[in-house]
């Protein structure tokens, strides 16, 4: 593909996005920039959280991962619909209720400051893990497919895409992320639609003939009965409301979208409306997969070792120019939607969590919102650091793991709020951090020796459940010594 075509399309949908930041960053101050004045329309937040959901990691991952785990998938998104429930009726009312900016400040309500700073500090310490390993992951694809050829160094590049994402969220902040998420979304619907066309034309298949020739294969084996299995369906059922109940309800990225909306029911809208929405998109992504590799097979194409690779070799090799820039327009959504809304929520949290920002009477509020901007400013150095020291590790089994350890670090949030929301019961605050820290470890060595210790049994997503199961048994521990 021409390299002007590529910097006309980037540099057209970033001026796309500068726009709407334009329009959103007016007059912003703190309010606007860490709730958007709580004026948001559900349906937008819905429809742009569609893009934040999917993210680079499903843009890209998903399709491929149809050649190892066919449509198993699907029933996790599935249990995603019990999840969202718990979050609407459940958790949304509380953080309503509350007023909370961030919803880490019910920690500090229920236990105290150790378990409030415990929380906010390992939202902090796994999102940045993650969302610096969505954005390499996009960013990547990009060097590899694109600036390699410019001989354009992997710093320059990722540099470029943290600034820009950093310039265009820093006045606006949430506001700008409510509707700049909402062009993310449609791009990436918009490629996905198309790239299944453009496939499917080549195959020679109209709609009812790719259908059925999806549904026939292998490849759509939803159901996997062997409980031994990561893929066993109940598992991914069961897994699937518990991601969405702590990777949504219990993520202060996501959840700093739904508080902007104008009350607790349009709230619930959005919740509702969003578990919905994800499950034909999803589907739609899996069927893309799965012609993905039918594809392949027909023409002869050769699978990549890394199956994050198929979706991008295809379009950009293998299905023509309009092909290649969709996908692009695609991929810049997905990098987007993976970054803007992080940096947003990790200044929101480090400002309010750490630093106490909106609780400092001492500061004026033009000196918070230069707090704010500062720290803005912090974390996206930060994660720019975290993006290269992944390309430096090159090593996509240790990446892999450094992102699997960052998501351990939600089971102790999980244990935390159930225990917070399903007991009265005090604990030892100070001691809280203890079983916050031990938990994920645990739930590490146990999952690394199952097979060992369970009779070939494997972990799969459903160890989210026992690392919060062991915090709030941890912290059940530590409120029979407060009681004592």
């Amino acid at each position: 593909m021409n390299p002007y075509t590529i910097l006309f399309i980037f540099l057209g949908y970033t001026t796309l996005l500068f726009t709407i930041a334009f329009i959103t960053g007016r007059k912003s101050n703190n309010e606007i920039y860490f709730r958007a004045n709580k004026s948001s329309p559900w349906y937008v937040v819905a429809y742009g959280m569609i893009g934040a959901s999917l993210s680079g990691v499903t843009f890209i991952s998903i399709p491929g991962e149809v050649g190892t785990s066919a449509f198993s998938y699907l029933v996790l998104v599935f249990g995603y619909l019990v999840g969202y429930a718990v979050i609407a009726q459940v958790l949304l009312p509380v953080y309503y209720k509350k007023n909370l900016t961030s919803i880490y400040s019910y920690l500090s309500d229920r236990f105290g400051d150790y378990s409030y700073k415990t929380g906010a500090s390992f939202f902090i310490l796994s999102r940045s893990i993650g969302a610096s390993f969505r954005v390499y992951l996009v960013v990547n694809v990009l060097q590899v497919f694109v600036f390699d050829a410019w001989g354009i160094p992997f710093i320059v590049n990722v540099a470029l895409f943290i600034a820009l994402i950093l310039l265009y969220t820093f006045r606006g902040g949430i506001k700008t992320i409510v509707w700049t998420d909402t062009l993310q979304t449609t791009f990436m619907l918009i490629a996905l639609g198309v790239a299944i066309y453009i496939i499917s034309s080549k195959m020679g298949l109209n709609l009812k003939s790719m259908f059925n020739l999806v549904v026939d294969s292998d490849l759509s084996k939803m159901f996997f009965t062997d409980i031994n299995d990561k893929r066993y369906f109940v598992k991914q059922f069961i897994s699937g409301a518990f991601i969405a109940i702590v990777m949504t309800g219990l993520d202060q990225d996501m959840m700093q979208k739904n508080l902007t909306c104008r009350n607790l029911g349009d709230a619930k809208k959005n919740i509702y409306t969003l578990s919905y929405l994800l499950i034909p998109v999803n589907i739609v992504f899996l069927f893309l997969g799965a012609l993905l590799y039918l594809f392949s097979y027909q023409f002869g194409i050769e699978i990549p070792s890394r199956t994050d690779d198929l979706f991008p070799s295809i379009a950009l090799q293998h299905s023509g120019a309009i092909a290649g820039i969709v996908f692009l327009f695609g991929l810049m959504a997905a990098a987007y939607s993976s970054a803007d809304g992080s940096l947003t929520a990790l200044t929101t949290s480090f400002s309010i969590d750490i630093l106490g920002l909106n609780a400092n009477k001492k500061l004026s509020e033009k000196q918070k919102v230069r707090t704010r901007k500062q720290v803005h400013i912090c974390f996206a150095i930060f994660l720019l650091i975290l993006v290269v020291i992944f390309r430096l590790i090159s090593d996509e089994s240790v990446i892999n793991k450094l992102f699997t350890i960052a998501g351990y670090t939600y089971g102790p949030l999980l244990g935390m709020f159930s225990f917070g929301l399903f007991t009265a019961l005090p604990v030892r605050d100070k001691y809280v951090p203890v079983v916050a820290i031990l938990s994920p470890i645990l739930s590490y060595i146990l999952s690394s020796n199952s097979e060992y210790l369970f009779n070939g049994y494997k972990f799969g997503f459903e160890l989210l459940l026992l690392n919060g199961m062991i915090t709030f048994l941890g912290l059940y521990l530590l409120s029979l010594r407060k009681r004592s």
